[in-house]
């Protein structure tokens, strides 16, 4: 029987199929799903902040899409995933709530979305699919056997990419 690895907010973690791995809850925040499809190893984090060096308490590297993703393919290297054949699919980064006004430290969603990428883009990872942006948030779920990436969302079809 498989099971269904949890991954808490600004936290990550591996699995190996036939075991799945989910986050709940991406409001602002971009799950990013690694994969290795000839191991069939996947790891996900759920990044809450763009960038580790604009916060002063930034010990959790899961929290930040500048080190976390850095810190998710050092796990799965060390678990025998083949850097060089990693590919990303990710998801969230929603505007939760309307404002008015231009602020930076509003668009955490459309920040987050953006430093994933950029990051996922200097490590030469392909992001082979995304699913982000709009007002409302999300559930993923990633199985590594067949590499499918779930998105589920309340009043949204399920969505798998």
């Amino acid at each position: 029987m498989s099971k269904m690895i949890k991954v808490g907010m600004a936290d990550l973690n591996i699995c190996h199929a036939p075991d799945a791995i989910t986050t709940l809850g991406l409001g602002s925040c971009v799950g990013v799903a690694l994969y290795d499809k000839t191991t069939k190893l996947a790891g996900l984090v759920h990044v809450m902040l763009p960038d580790s060096t604009q916060v002063r308490q930034n010990q959790n590297r899961a929290k930040f899409a500048d080190t976390g993703i850095d810190y998710l393919i050092e796990m799965m290297v060390a678990k025998g995933a083949g850097r060089s054949r990693l590919t990303a699919k990710i998801a969230g980064g929603a505007q939760m709530f309307a404002f008015n006004g231009n602020s930076d430290m509003l668009r955490v969603g459309e920040r987050n979305v953006e430093s994933v990428k950029r990051k996922l883009n200097q490590l030469r990872i392909p992001i082979l699919a995304a699913d982000t942006g709009l007002n409302f948030g999300r559930t993923v779920e990633f199985y590594p056997e067949t590499g499918d990436f779930v998105i589920k969302a309340v009043g949204k079809p399920v969505k798998t990419i």
